[in-house]
């Protein structure tokens, strides 16, 4: 099929550069679309992978989700009321814990303990074993006009912790405790002194992301309280879980696998920014002191077999360093070239990868691209 030639120079340039006495005074070179810069993506803090959002060659924007990182859940130890929270998202854990003995602490439903004595107990041998889990029944030493329940949750030789579950009672008045519900003293297995029962202390490792409850909030057993993710934010600042682009473009590499660790710092991808596309072209020796700096060319990309696209370009360096090729003769075929660097101006259709032909222009050529960037 016949190409048909697609270009944003003017007719007038066209001629220049396809009339065989204009093409007499040019050279043309190959290379291909490469990035003239990469931006290289952070990570603002440290954890476990949890997805990766994108694949190298996706074009993204900034403030798109490269990938998530998985965050550490802290679950209510207990049921209760939500009394102290200390801690705000992007706040080291350890860091308030130290300050304030927790992050956050939980009121739990029962609020005193009595420590007992079985030194009080009647005096018959089965009233001096207690158990662990067992219930008991409670009864205030002066008048017996305070009662309740509870359980008995540690033990350490005569002296034994039970856990108020119900009734009311006056902190640090004398209880005594009985098995079964009866209040005779041939039941009385201890006595001891009520005290109100410390809340729960909630802590944790890493910096804070986010709080899924309020100072003053009911919570269950299990549910969740705060997630966090290790290290440290900048600054305090709680970015998130998510590794975002910094800038418009297209992904260039991706070094994240799911389940992977990650440490704050680490790279976690590679963008060619919008923008940043220009020809890195071969230049052969012989035609070195033809071609400088600044000089307008003419970049031709094939990017399908139909179609040949033109733009307007121009160099921008010219490599210092030679590049030798070995032929398929060896040594004797080889070819010493220059690596030419060329700015051009891309549309939707240019493709990092692609080949192009840069061609220079005569003067006649030269004269009118100039007329046509002023």
């Amino acid at each position: 099929m016949k190409r048909q030639l697609k270009t944003i120079l003017t007719g007038a340039t066209l001629c220049a550069l396809l009339c065989p006495a204009a093409l007499a005074d040019t050279i043309s070179f190959t290379g291909t679309v490469a990035a003239g810069e990469t931006k290289e993506i952070y990570a603002p803090i440290g954890g476990t992978v949890e997805t990766v959002a994108v694949e190298p060659g996706q074009a993204v924007r900034a403030g798109d989700v490269i990938a998530t990182l998985a965050t550490e859940k802290v679950y209510a130890p207990e049921s209760g009321v939500i009394t102290g929270l200390f801690g705000q998202s992007g706040d080291s854990a350890e860091t308030i814990a130290q300050r304030y003995g927790a992050v956050l602490y939980i009121e739990g439903e029962s609020v005193y303990t009595i420590a007992a004595s079985t030194d009080n107990a009647y005096n018959k041998t089965e009233n001096k074993f207690v158990h662990v889990g067992e219930a008991v029944y409670l009864s205030c030493y002066s008048d017996g006009a305070h009662t309740g329940t509870g359980v008995i949750t540690a033990i350490e030789g005569t002296d034994y912790t039970v856990e108020v579950r119900s009734g009311d009672f006056l902190v640090s008045e004398t209880v005594n405790v009985f098995r079964g519900e009866s209040t005779a003293s041939a039941n009385r297995i201890g006595r001891g002194t009520l005290n109100r029962k410390n809340p729960t202390a909630v802590t944790a490792e890493g910096s804070i992301v986010s709080f899924a409850v309020a100072d003053g909030d009911a919570v269950q057993r299990g549910d969740l309280l705060f997630e966090t993710l290790s290290g440290s934010f900048d600054g305090l600042y709680m970015s998130g879980s998510d590794i975002l682009a910094v800038a418009d473009g297209v992904v260039a590499q991706v070094n994240l696998e799911q389940g992977a660790k990650l440490e704050k710092g680490n790279v976690a991808a590679t963008l060619y920014p919008e923008g940043a596309m220009r020809v890195e072209a071969q230049l052969e020796e012989a035609n070195l002191s033809a071609v400088s700096v600044g000089d307008p060319v003419s970049v031709e990309l094939i990017w399908n077999q139909d179609e040949e696209v033109s733009y307007p370009g121009e160099i921008s360096m010219i490599s210092a360093v030679a590049t030798a090729s070995e032929g398929a003769n060896g040594d004797q075929d080889s070819a010493v070239t220059y690596t030419v660097y060329v700015d051009f101006t891309p549309d939707a259709n240019t493709r990092y990868g692609m080949s192009a032909v840069v061609t220079t222009l005569d003067a006649k050529a030269e004269e009118e691209f100039s007329d046509e960037l002023e």
